[in-house]
């Protein structure tokens, strides 16, 4: 008889065991108290190329700042400094499937 292998238990696959780097926040380490929604070109950093908010595992923000970013760019938005959706190019002619419509 061939002998079974005992459960695992807690262990999650694919993760690394040694995180690489610990991700810091940037706001945090400019000393930023408040995020202003008329600094544009910081609230892009945390603005995907569709326009979307980025997480905070994605941005690296803490927190704190993460609130005060979702605000401001609402804020942004709001005021047409950012837009809500990007432009993006459609892909219709590279699927190569049946064109409808």
């Amino acid at each position: 008889m061939a002998k079974s292998k005992a459960p695992t238990r807690g262990k999650r696959k694919g993760r690394p065991v040694n995180p690489t780097r610990r991700r810091y926040c940037r706001l945090c380490e400019d000393k930023v108290d408040e995020v202003d929604y008329k600094d544009v070109a910081t609230l892009r950093r945390f603005v995907s190329d569709r326009g979307k908010i980025k997480t905070r595992r994605v941005s690296g923000a803490c927190r704190r700042h993460q609130r005060q970013l979702a605000a401001a760019i609402k804020n942004a938005r709001e005021m047409a400094l950012l837009p809500y959706v990007a432009s993006v190019a459609s892909g219709d002619d590279k699927r190569g499937g049946r064109r409808r419509g």
